[in-house]
This record gives structure tokens, sequence and C-alpha cells, in this order.
């Protein structure tokens, strides 16, 4: 595995967090002043965790420098 693999499957990861746990506190109902509230939105945005595991899995798959399952190289 290298580099690009590497950082390609950590923004994965990063983005897929970053974005759950902004929709789940953006929820309607979502209480902002309680401290469990925040906690379960940290703990429902573990997709990234399923993220990680997909790149691994997809880089046999695609192109071995990207985490995605799609072939983005450039062909001639």
């Amino acid at each position: 595995m290298n580099r690009t693999f590497f950082k390609s499957l950590a923004e994965l990861a990063l983005v897929t967090y970053v974005v759950g746990f902004l929709g789940l506190v953006s929820a309607a109902g979502f209480d902002v002043l309680d401290l469990a509230a925040w906690k379960a939105a940290a703990v429902a945005a573990f997709p990234p965790v399923l993220a990680v595991l997909y790149g691994a899995v997809a880089r046999f798959k695609g192109n071995f420098a990207s985490a995605l399952a799609v072939d983005t190289r450039d062909r001639p």
C-alpha cells in the first residue's frame, strides 16, 4: 500500500465522519445544550470505520492508489 492510497483513505474517512456528524447535529430535535446529544451524534457518526473497511477492500478492484472502487486512472 502506498502513501497516496493512505491519504485518499484518510480523506474519505474524515469527510464521511464530518458530514455524518453535521447531519446528525442539524437534525430536527437536536438539543444543542445537551452533552448526551453531542456524545450520541459523535458515536452515531461511526460510518467512517465502514468507509475505511470499504476503502481497504475496494483497493483490490479499482485503482491501487485510491480508496475508491471506481477506477479513476486516465486511459490513453
